[in-house]
């Protein structure tokens, strides 16, 4: 399959950080600076696996599932952006690490721009994939996306995996692709079956309807901030990523013109040189140092 499972899984140890409200359970794979990467709604950390295994020869990527998913517990507030920015925040104080580059996907990017903003100064980077400022904006269902989300969760198995395929990825990729498989190899790394909604993600949605950083942003200009949008994405358009970037003075803006929401998976070679590239820099600016993605 093109992009998907092009290399080994790389292995990670899996952790639990405690919470005022629970567990959250993470991962660390690799050596190097450390890299803090957050999913977005209805994924487990191993979703970032495309990415674990292509960077964490150099870096030492730290993912985990939020609150709800996977391996960590919902607990009893309400959930929120600022709760699972604080998740973040315990799992970085149980990895040990002070500082971290700061990775986000879709709602985990949203999470990553409150992180940034509430306690920047353990924050070294940003990068901001297939994501919005404004989670009302990311959340209002346009007339694509309200058939976009029927598809996926009408008909039988297959038309439902189907369905999802289409609303995170380009409908032409999909077409070369066996669709069949493809829905396996992507339920894999995000460890369910397409088929499958967990009920967490309605919560995880009205959290995002109810937080924005837009109003904030300029405040992460000191950061170097790259972002990375799709031109076939219904969910996070690139128009929400050149918003982001455009108000934070210095950022990059990367647009791929044949992918999609699952970028990541799509094109794990160019989301990864891309990342490698701006981590290192960042990295170098305050270490003094220049090395060169491997």
């Amino acid at each position: 399959m093109v992009g998907i499972a092009d290399t080994p899984g790389t292995h990670a140890a899996v952790r639990t950080a405690a919470t005022s409200d629970g567990n959250v359970s993470y991962a660390i794979a690799g050596t190097g600076p450390a890299v803090l990467a957050i999913q977005g709604a209805g994924l487990i950390g191993h979703a970032w696996q495309p990415q674990v295994d292509g960077l964490s020869s150099q870096f030492r990527f730290i993912t985990y599932d939020n609150c709800g998913i996977g391996g960590s517990n919902r607990g009893k507030a309400p959930l929120t952006i600022e709760r699972m920015a604080l998740d973040a925040l315990a799992v970085m104080d149980a990895a040990g690490v002070d500082r971290v580059h700061l990775v986000g996907h879709s709602m985990g990017g949203l999470i990553a721009q409150h992180l940034a903003l509430t306690h920047r100064e353990r924050i070294k980077s940003l990068s901001l994939l297939c994501t919005f400022a404004d989670g009302a904006r990311a959340t209002r269902l346009s007339g694509r996306m309200l058939l976009l989300a029927l598809r996926s969760r009408i008909g039988t198995r297959p038309m439902r995996r189907n369905g999802m395929l289409h609303m995170i990825m380009p409908a032409d990729y999909i077409r070369r692709q066996d669709s069949a498989a493809l829905a396996r190899d992507v339920g894999e790394i995000f460890g369910r079956d397409l088929a499958d909604q967990p009920k967490i993600v309605y919560e995880q949605l009205r959290a995002m309807s109810r937080y924005s950083a837009l109003a904030r942003l300029s405040e992460l200009s000191n950061i170097p901030t790259l972002v990375m949008s799709a031109r076939h994405d219904p969910i996070a358009p690139p128009a929400l990523g050149r918003e982001i970037a455009s108000h934070i003075s210095g950022a990059q803006f990367v647009e791929f013109d044949d992918a999609s929401h699952a970028v990541t998976i799509q094109l794990p070679g160019q989301v990864n040189a891309l990342l490698c590239d701006h981590l290192l820099k960042a990295e170098s600016s305050s270490a003094g140092a220049s090395p060169v993605c491997a």
